[in-house]
């Protein structure tokens, strides 16, 4: 009270104390250098003291840790997590401008920290059975987490002493053990809560601040990154300070033993951005990373398809208005708008383009490869005419190299991190035991087979495939020509192909299976499914979730003709 200097961000003068006696902004949260000496008894009226809590940073054990909550070590994961993100090329802003405040909303939002809860609804909160203890009864009081920023040195979180005392008393009473002081706690209070903070949602968070800063780096991207060991997330936990210990309970919240979904990732990210009340995302204009005309030529590239079907994506995404604005754009909580996986729909609509132009009927397409082959043998002015075999023969053989050493790099992933773990302090002696036990017979089994080493982590790429068009081999076809499947009418370049087949006649409900349409390989042409096999692998998703967005395309671009015929004109000439 007797502080009465503004603060330096907002210019108020609305000052609280943390439990570490600092002074904070209650406005902005902003925590200052200076500190108080002064204890005003005005605070503690008609109420006892039990304890003295100096913060987590002077909390250390006999056993040299200290205590820690499981938020504090999320908040460790996401400052590595955006730390990483920097280091590949995103905005600096990101970790303190953007990724902090989505977490310091989460953490209000929780009750976990900035909330002006009162102690009596902290300790309503939490399965306390003691119903004796006295607790500070202040009417406005720092959040049960004290203010932090992303770059503060180790991560760590006050808490204030009622809170404090409420979290211990519950984990001196239960009979599991944790390393962090409401393990058991966060697992039981919030196994029914949809958003409770989980190793997924770090990347939900993430990806969240990539689109609200309209990063080019889609969602598949990210995750590829995590499986390449770019970006922390497969035994993070092993970066934590050694005062941190990880053990029993805490192994269920930090520990992984799966690859992300993406899915699993892009719904807790929505989910998270209408939790968090936020506002409609910053627009997704032509000229984005992320809007489906850019996306187009990167995978078009990547694909090593010719450049002037980049053209025929345009167009059909200007004639089924995919690219404008209030289309792409993220409007939290809105359920009259569609969210966009951006990266499934650009592989989408490159994937009905070559439904247009060469039918993928498992015949058409051949007829006209065998067109543009004697064509090329017997012209050689020009260049030269795509042809889909030749084209479908060297993107096989690289796609079943790339597939094969991605299937044997996840069969021979360890999962086992090189920190040693243990669910109690009675196992520590057996744990560590039977690690040197295993390590012992590694070494000796591998002296004897002549174990190869380790293959070093890949450089991050964009591009998983890429091609160059200075190969004397005739492997890139991005500068061949598709005047072998146009014709010209009236002017304009539209297909010689005037047939189309649906992948499905009629959309399911998607909150009712999951999916617009369903997927199976043997019900499709073997072309169709090679084409879908090759985004699969670009997007590392399942081939069904690619097969549902053409889908829902293909019902746009034929909406009206749906009800009347079997095959249907393409209509993109006219």
């Amino acid at each position: 009270r007797d502080f009465n200097e503004r603060c330096a961000q907002c210019s108020e003068v609305n000052w609280g104390l943390t439990d570490g006696g600092r002074f904070y902004c209650r406005s902005c949260h902003n925590v200052t250098e200076r500190t108080t000496e002064v204890v005003n008894t005005d605070f503690v009226c008609n109420s006892r003291i039990h304890t003295i809590c100096k913060g987590l940073k002077n909390q250390e054990k006999t056993d040299g840790s200290c205590e820690w909550y499981v938020c504090e070590g999320f908040q460790l994961i996401l400052k590595k997590q955006a730390e990483a993100l920097e280091a590949l090329g995103v905005c600096p802003q990101m970790k303190d401008e953007v990724l902090c405040n989505f977490w310091r909303r989460y953490l209000q939002k929780t009750k976990q920290a900035y909330c002006n809860t009162s102690a009596g609804e902290t300790v309503k909160a939490l399965p306390v059975c003691d119903s004796s203890t006295d607790v500070d009864s202040e009417p406005e009081r720092p959040s049960p987490l004290q203010l932090l920023s992303l770059s503060e040195s180790e991560g760590n979180l006050q808490t204030d002493s009622s809170f404090a005392s409420s979290i211990s008393k519950v984990s001196e009473s239960t009979s599991v053990c944790s390393g962090s002081v409401d393990g058991s706690l966060y697992l039981m209070k919030n196994r029914k809560e949809k958003l409770r903070m989980t190793m997924p949602m770090t990347l939900s968070f993430c990806y969240m601040a990539l689109l609200w800063l309209r990063e080019p780096m889609t969602l598949s991207d990210l995750l590829r990154f995590v499986v390449e060991g770019h970006i922390p997330y497969l035994n993070v936990f092993q970066d934590f300070p050694e005062k941190m210990k990880l053990y029993g309970l805490d192994l269920k919240i930090f520990r992984v033993e799966s690859w992300p979904v993406y899915e699993e990732v892009h719904n807790k990210m929505l989910e998270l951005a209408a939790f968090l009340d936020l506002p409609r995302f910053p627009d997704i204009t032509d000229s984005c990373f992320l809007h489906p005309d850019m996306l187009c030529m990167k995978y078009l590239m990547e694909a090593n398809l010719p450049d002037e079907l980049h053209n025929w994506t345009c167009r059909v995404v200007k004639k089924i208005r995919i690219g404008e604005v209030d289309f792409l754009t993220l409007v939290p909580g809105n359920k009259s708008t569609r969210n966009v996986k951006y990266d499934v729909l650009a592989a989408a609509v490159i994937v009905v383009v070559l439904k247009l132009l060469f039918l993928l009927d498992d015949h058409y397409e051949w007829l006209l490869s065998d067109f543009a082959e004697g064509r090329n043998k017997n012209n050689k002015e020009g260049g030269p005419y795509f042809e889909f075999e030749k084209w479908y023969k060297v993107i096989k053989c690289s796609l079943d190299m790339k597939q094969k050493k991605l299937d044997e790099e996840r069969a021979k992933y360890l999962w086992r991190c090189e920190k040693v773990l243990f669910y109690s302090d009675k196992m520590k002696s057996k744990v560590l035991k039977r690690r040197q036990t295993v390590v012992n017979l590694q070494n000796q089994f591998g002296k004897l087979s002549g174990s190869v080493l380790p293959a070093e982590k890949p450089n991050p790429s964009s591009f998983q495939l890429s091609w160059s068009e200075e190969n004397t081999d005739g492997s890139c076809f991005h500068g061949h020509s598709l005047k072998g499947v146009l014709q010209e009418k009236c002017g304009l370049l539209t297909a010689k192909n005037p047939d189309y087949w649906l992948c499905t006649v009629k959309l399911c409900n998607e909150k009712t299976c999951g999916h617009r349409a369903h997927y199976r390989e043997v019900d499709f042409p073997q072309s169709y499914h090679f084409v879908i096999r090759l985004f699969s692998f670009l997007l590392r998703i399942q081939p069904s979730y690619i097969h549902d967005e053409v889908c829902v395309i293909e019902h746009k671009l034929f909406n009206k003709k749906l009800c009347k015929k079997p095959k249907y004109n393409t209509g993109l000439g006219k």
